[in-house]
């Protein structure tokens, strides 16, 4: 007789459609974020019979100033066992800039092999922006970045360090595989999101006459099996620009891992701040682990005030969902993912302002009142 398959802590999978999640809550505000998101979370999968584990890790500046410990042995090999990992935030104000973000964040991102950086960027309705006379209907688009190359890769180093004739290098790293993999699932991502089919490369060929040049050949070489979609490219400084004076030009964009981390929080400010803007770290190939994340910092002075705002994590399980039920094909997935945006945009009127302190309700109180309009 075939027994179940079995989970890395010995339970079984009753079903496909079963959910393993790990929670690193992190720094700051981050626990109080993900509490909400675990929140919305657990209710979403109720309402469509998704069965849920949750575990708890305990990772990020605490236990860093604790025990030394940033990823202890065996905790990659962990967090494979799981489907997704849904992430707090990650800063310590006793723990020196760099230290965390490499050692945590970069680290599980590379190990996970997390190729994608997934953001959407969606003005919410009620949720202010600085673009005057632009709203919902004008900011809603999406940037796929390249998650595990570039200058993140951490090839360089320092000659004659502390001295007057010091030099420090910092190398860029493109391969064409990292380039393919990532443009070309950019381009499914665009042929399945909307009727308008557009997929905009944002590089620097101009100056950056090598790396670049091998994203846009392969950009041009993969376009050729997509005929359906459009084509386009901008300098990444004409990016800028045209995403502040008509962000509603811009349908899908896909680009390298320093550039996106840029145009990715202008477009965080344009959709109304850190507090509602939420991305995944995607490995989408069969069985991949990805960590969805809110794009705030970890905002170490409103900790245990109940004032942050919840609404990024909450997005962020949003995506959880739809993704996840992307990777594994599951439909009842991707429709809780759905349940949960539409429970966001039927919250976000409610509330005053999507800054901290000022929105009308705790952080507790948000979470629920998106529970509620689930």
């Amino acid at each position: 007789m075939a027994t179940s398959p079995k989970l890395i802590d010995g339970t079984s999978i009753v079903s496909n459609r079963d959910l393993k999640i790990a929670v690193i809550g992190g720094d700051g505000t981050g626990p109080e974020v993900t509490d909400e998101g675990v929140k919305v979370l657990k209710a979403a999968c109720q309402r469509e019979k998704i069965g849920l584990q949750t575990k708890d890790f305990d990772l990020g500046g605490d236990r860093y100033l604790r025990t030394g410990e940033i990823l202890p042995d065996g905790i990659v090999d962990e967090l494979r066992g799981y489907h997704a990992i849904l992430l707090g935030a990650i800063g310590h104000p006793d723990v020196a800039p760099g230290i965390l973000e490499r050692g945590l964040l970069l680290s599980l991102r590379f190990a996970l092999d997390q190729y994608i950086n997934l953001r959407p960027v969606k003005l919410y309705p009620g949720v202010e922006t600085p673009l005057a006379g632009k709203g919902p209907n004008d900011i809603d688009f999406v940037v796929v970045r390249e998650n595990t190359e570039d200058l993140y890769a951490g090839i360089g180093g320092f000659l004659k360090k502390g001295t007057p004739d010091e030099v420090a290098t910092q190398t860029a790293i493109y391969t064409r595989k990292g380039c393919e993999r990532c443009i070309r699932w950019a381009f499914e991502y665009t042929r399945k999101r909307n009727k308008r089919k557009r997929l905009t490369l944002v590089a620097k060929t101009n100056v950056l006459t090598f790396g670049h040049d091998l994203w846009w050949r392969t950009f041009q070489e993969v376009a050729k099996e997509y005929p359906d979609v459009q084509p386009d490219y901008n300098h990444v400084d004409a990016c800028c620009m045209w995403m502040v004076k008509n962000p509603e030009y811009y349908d899908v964009i896909v680009t390298t891992n320093m550039f996106g981390d840029i145009i990715t929080d202008l477009a965080g400010i344009l959709q109304g701040g850190m507090g509602v803007a939420a991305g995944g770290n995607i490995n989408p190939d069969p069985g991949g682990v990805s960590m969805y994340e809110p794009m705030g910092g970890s905002a170490p002075k409103y900790t245990g005030k109940n004032v942050i705002n919840p609404m990024a994590a909450i997005g962020a399980v949003a995506m959880l969902l739809s993704e996840t039920g992307n990777n594994k094909g599951d439909k009842t997935l991707v429709q809780a993912g759905d349940r949960v945006m539409k429970a966001i945009l039927a919250t976000t009127p409610k509330m005053k302002t999507q800054a901290a302190g000022r929105m009308g309700y705790g952080t507790r109180e948000v979470g629920d009142l998106v529970v509620s309009a689930l």
